[in-house]
């Protein structure tokens, strides 16, 4: 089974978090937290976004990038920015890849990008406009990469409730 990663590189807004945390739980992503955090992890808002789903998660915690970056070497790391110079959808994603997404108010270290220039993948906006929300971006990003790998284990049918197709 393919194996996609959703990092959070310092979160601040605790609703950003609780919907990118259904959005894994629905995905089957596995979702990284780098702290610092902006919010206490048991915060209501937080839970209030995904609260039926947090019990589907599974979700490591860091100290911070060195220690994400000690503990899953040999991934292959995507850093979503508006700062990149490839097109999300132009990327081509393997197995056991690690989209990072940077704080809401600040992105990712411009080092980090600066030394990974041929990883940096931005979702196509406005030039005049600073960036999507970030629980936007997650959902885009994390379905770029399903749709590239042909929605392993997802339901591709709905049902009607009262009637029969």
């Amino acid at each position: 089974m393919a194996e996609l990663n959703i990092v959070l590189v310092e979160p601040q807004i605790p609703q950003n978090t609780g919907n990118i945390s259904r959005t894994c739980a629905v995905t089957g992503a596995r979702l990284h937290l780098i702290r610092p955090f902006g919010f206490d992890i048991s915060d209501k808002h937080l839970k209030r976004a995904g609260l039926d789903y947090w019990d589907k998660l599974d979700i490591t915690y860091y100290d911070n990038l060195e220690d994400f970056f000690n503990k899953n070497k040999g991934g292959n790391f995507f850093y979503f920015t508006t700062k990149g110079k490839y097109v999300h959808s132009e990327a081509v994603y393997p197995d056991n890849c690690y989209l990072l997404f940077g704080r809401e108010d600040k992105g990712l270290p411009e080092k980090l990008l600066y030394e990974n220039p041929e990883c940096c993948v931005r979702i196509p906006m406005r030039n005049e406009l600073r960036s999507l929300n970030l629980s936007n971006s997650v959902a885009i990003a994390a379905y770029e990469v399903l749709r590239q790998w042909d929605y392993p284990d997802l339901s591709r049918e709905g049902k009607l409730t009262q009637y029969e197709w």
